[in-house]
């Protein structure tokens, strides 16, 4: 893990969105720095995938978002695509009917074609499993293997910062366990802001970690603190625990 905090690769302060009337985050602030990986964790309704949409474009927002020094006011997500930020929606959603490879193509749309097929190899190196089912329907893959082609289309455009919604939602407790293994390589590769119900494989995977609950951060630690799993449940049930970040 890193001894000192690495200079920020996003930054987000002020915070707010929702839907419509609904307000759902309310001045959450949070950095993920170059290298990183941070979990963003919390209980169901606490506005985890609010914040990927947020961050991401999805959905309107007010407060500030920075991405690579870039003041992201405004950026909707082909912006955000296009500056180096993907983001791996929850539910493992790909296109069933196109061939593995052609839905590692379609997402690297608009990239020259020698660059396109270089980073689709590359993104395929990632998960040998589907690798092996190159030219197979994606309808023919199992759940898990469906999520690692999901991730796998993020990283075809190469990018700065990885945000992966719930990758274990919905698999097998084996498949939990080979999607989250791709998840440490994807670690060791770049920086990941990850939002997983799998408190302590969500750890495992994380340099540090946010807790979110009732639209606010109500913790952030570093995910070698002592006691780490005991603070967070405290967190979502209203305690006060937060820590300060170190350093």
């Amino acid at each position: 893990m890193p001894t000192s905090a690495p200079e920020p690769l996003l930054e987000v302060a002020g915070l707010s969105a929702g839907y419509g009337k609904i307000v759902v985050l309310r001045d959450v602030a949070l950095t993920v720095g170059a290298g990183e990986a941070v979990a963003l964790l919390g209980p169901n309704g606490a506005g985890k995938t609010t914040l990927l949409r947020a961050v991401s474009g999805l959905l309107p927002r007010t407060g500030q978002v920075k991405f690579a020094g870039r003041d992201m006011a405004g950026a909707g997500p082909g912006d955000t695509v296009r500056a180096g930020l993907v983001h791996v929606v929850e539910g493992h959603r790909v296109f069933t009917q196109l061939s593995v490879f052609d839905n590692l193509l379609l997402a690297g749309y608009g990239l020259p074609r020698p660059e396109l097929t270089r980073q689709v190899e590359e993104a395929l190196a990632f998960f040998p499993e589907i690798a092996a089912k190159r030219n197979d329907r994606a309808v023919t893959l199992s759940g898990g293997q469906q999520q690692m082609l999901a991730v796998a289309q993020g990283l075809v455009r190469r990018p700065k910062l990885l945000m992966l919604d719930e990758p274990s939602a919905g698999l097998s407790p084996v498949l939990v366990d080979r999607v989250l293994a791709a998840m440490v390589r994807l670690r060791e590769a770049g920086t990941i802001l990850l939002v997983e119900q799998l408190i302590e494989k969500a750890l495992a995977a994380s340099d540090r970690v946010y807790a979110l609950a009732r639209g606010s951060i109500v913790l952030q630690a570093r995910t070698d603190e002592a006691d780490l799993p005991n603070r967070l449940e405290h967190a979502y049930f209203g305690q006060d625990v937060s820590a300060p970040l170190a350093s």
